[in-house]
């Protein structure tokens, strides 16, 4: 009977502690851009830009600060709440203030915080859920929309680079392989000459197109298992090959990958 118990308390606590892990991952993402944010605001309170486009409240160096180290607060709240109503709070509260940076004159371009919104828009869907739907069913749907959320991010950028200029591994041999302070492509430049450089580049590229191509049209129908680790793989091999800024992207699908671990063996 006892045993029978603690399985049942370890099941009802997937949903937290994988709800809990998405919040990490998503502050660990906003916090590695700390560096790069600060010279950024730097620039902005500096030289304001000023552009009709946007109303006065979006292109505030003051607000932009304000939202960025209010969106780290709310997801640490989040995550070590043990109240269910404010932990929903602090989830509805992270997708506001995300939503901010992702629409704000100093942030609207960053891929960090679009990836952040789609784990918020995730994490209050699984908050509102918690504690209403059975364990089981609950991270069975976690895990899907989960991994339907990176198959679609891993599609958009594979579409991006369906064109001549990327599969000839122009646009990369020129972004990344010419002179890229990195680990791997100072790699290449010191081993290899000029033309197999190239050739290089040209594959290179083309792996980066089918590899987000394939997880971005299948990942999703893969079993939830199986999904995460295949996700969690290819999300971090693009940053250890191309450059570790990436992480600030990357980390949040990565815990939010995570969540099909969650799933019961058989589903």
């Amino acid at each position: 009977m006892s045993e029978s118990l603690a399985i049942q308390a370890a099941r009802q606590s997937r949903p937290v502690l994988a709800f809990r892990l998405v919040q990490w991952a998503t502050l660990a993402a906003l916090a590695w851009k700390i560096g790069a944010f600060i010279q950024m605001s730097k620039c902005y309170f500096s030289t304001p830009l000023r552009q009709e486009f946007f109303p006065a409240a979006l292109e505030s160096p003051t607000l932009l600060v304000g939202v960025y180290v209010g969106a780290i607060a709310t997801l640490g709240i989040a995550a070590m709440t043990e109240v269910r109503r404010r932990r929903l709070i602090a989830t509805w509260c992270t997708l506001v203030l995300v939503s901010i940076l992702c629409v704000h004159q100093g942030s609207y371009n960053d891929m960090t915080f679009a990836t952040a919104w789609w784990t918020s828009v995730w994490s209050v869907w699984l908050a509102s859920r918690m504690g209403v739907d059975g364990s089981d069913a609950i991270m069975a749907r976690a895990a899907f929309l989960s991994r339907c959320i990176i198959s679609m991010i891993l599609l958009g950028g594979a579409v991006g680079k369906w064109t001549s200029e990327y599969w000839s591994g122009q646009v990369m041999y020129e972004i990344y392989f010419v002179d890229r302070d990195f680990w791997f492509f100072n790699f290449l430049r010191k081993s290899l000459d000029a033309e197999s450089l190239r050739t290089a580049a040209t594959w290179y590229s083309r792996k980066v197109i089918v590899v987000e191509s394939v997880c971005g049209l299948g990942l999703w129908l893969l079993p939830a298992r199986w999904a995460a680790a295949v996700a969690i793989v290819t999300l971090t091999l693009i940053a250890v090959f191309s450059n570790f800024n990436l992480f600030s992207v990357l980390l949040s699908l990565i815990g939010l990958a995570a969540a099909g671990f969650f799933v019961t063996a058989n589903k």
